[in-house]
Parts: structure tokens; C-alpha cells; sequence
């Protein structure tokens, strides 16, 4: 009776639609994969004239010019591994888009410098929160060897609580200063005689009102 009563539930309708359904989900799930391939590439990510800063620096590291070959590109090391978790990633990474629009020149090198420790903490932030999960995807700690002293035993018996980008920072793009040590003043002083700007100048440009 059980079974003859779920038959008739099973229509051709019902079938119909859950092929359809199927049929659908897969398109997407296809979708959502071929733009997170697309949306990670170097070649989207500097489509914006602000990352072409980031860029250059970029490509003078070992990320990029590794002795084995193996370039990690912006989305190998910026989104996280998984569809799913990809796909949030670039729905989050919109919001930079928008500020790219609507907020600070940062096409303007010097903006661009001003405003980089505010990112560089954000991205180290974000890595801690996913315990590095996306430089776990390409390094297996326990195989890392090293060629300093004692660096496979570090990484064996010195990690605990600690995740990747606690001690691995400012190796691919310009260098920022930990959180917990940076001086604003000095930051803005360094920009402003890297550029040939009068002193208060980056203190004037931090103030400006941002635009409605």
C-alpha cells in the first residue's frame, strides 16, 4: 500500500519538474564553478587600475617567480578552496567594487600607499579566520623542509595555536608593518618622501571628506 501510494505521487509532472530541477541545479553548480575560475584570475582581479600597484609587487615574488614553476595567482591565495566558500568570497569581494566606485581615488598611487595597511590587516584578518586554508591548499606543513636551520622542526613543534600568516607575512605583496607596531605618523611620513609631498600632506588627504 506504502509503495502504490508513493507511485502515485510520482506524476509525470513530478518527474518533469524534478528532471528540470536537476537539470538546472547542474547548470548552475556549472555556472557558479566557471565564474569562480573566471573571477579569480590575475587578469580580473587587475582589472581595476588600483591592483596593478599591488601587481608589481606581486610579480618580483617567489609566489610568482618560484624556482619550480608554480605561479599561485590572486585567486589561489585570496579565495578560499570549495565552491561554496568561493562563491561567498567573491559575493563579499563585491563590496571592494563598490569602493572602488564610490569611495577613495585609489586608482591615485598615493591613496592607494595611505590606504594599504588598512587592507594589508584586513587580509591577514580574513586569512586567520580561515586558518590559512588557502595556503594549507598548496603547503603541507608537516612536509615543509626548508633551507635554514631547524625550519622543518619549527613548523613541527612551534605552530601550536598559531596559523600560517602569523609568521608569514609581506612575502608577495609591498610591506606592511604588524598591526600590533604600526605607527600611522611614520607610515605617512614614508609615503609622503616616497613621493616628493609636502609634510602633512598624507594628514590631509587621510581627512579629506570621502565623497557622498
Amino acid at each position: 500500500m506504502a509503495g502504490s501510494g508513493l507511485f502515485s505521487v510520482i506524476t509525470r509532472p513530478v518527474v518533469i519538474a524534478l528532471v528540470i530541477g536537476g537539470i538546472g541545479g547542474m547548470v548552475f553548480i556549472g555556472f557558479l564553478n566557471e565564474f569562480h575560475h573566471f573571477a579569480s584570475r590575475n587578469e580580473f582581479c587587475t582589472s581595476c587600475h588600483s591592483m596593478t600597484f599591488a601587481e608589481t609587487v606581486y610579480q618580483q615574488s617567489a609566489h610568482y617567480n618560484s624556482a619550480s614553476g608554480v605561479r599561485a595567482s590572486c585567486g589561489d591565495c585570496h579565495v578560499s578552496p570549495g565552491l561554496l566558500a568561493s562563491t561567498w568570497d567573491h559575493v563579499v569581494g563585491a563590496t571592494d567594487f563598490f569602493k572602488q566606485l564610490f569611495g577613495e581615488n585609489y586608482d591615485d598611487p598615493v591613496i592607494n600607499a595611505l590606504h594599504l595597511p588598512e587592507s594589508a590587516f584586513m587580509a591577514r584578518e580574513w586569512f586567520r579566520k580561515r586558518d590559512s586554508a588557502s595556503c594549507r591548499y598548496c603547503h603541507v606543513q608537516e612536509a615543509i623542509q626548508g633551507e635554514r636551520t631547524h625550519t622543518a622542526a619549527i613548523h613541527r613543534e612551534e605552530t601550536e595555536g598559531k596559523t600560517c600568516i602569523d609568521c608569514h607575512t609581506n612575502l608577495v605583496h609591498r610591506p606592511v608593518p604588524d598591526e600590533r607596531t604600526f605607527k600611522r605618523d611614520a607610515w605617512n611620513r614614508m609615503i609622503e618622501e616616497e613621493f616628493g609631498l609636502e609634510p602633512g600632506t598624507a594628514d590631509r588627504l587621510l581627512a579629506k571628506p570621502r565623497p557622498e
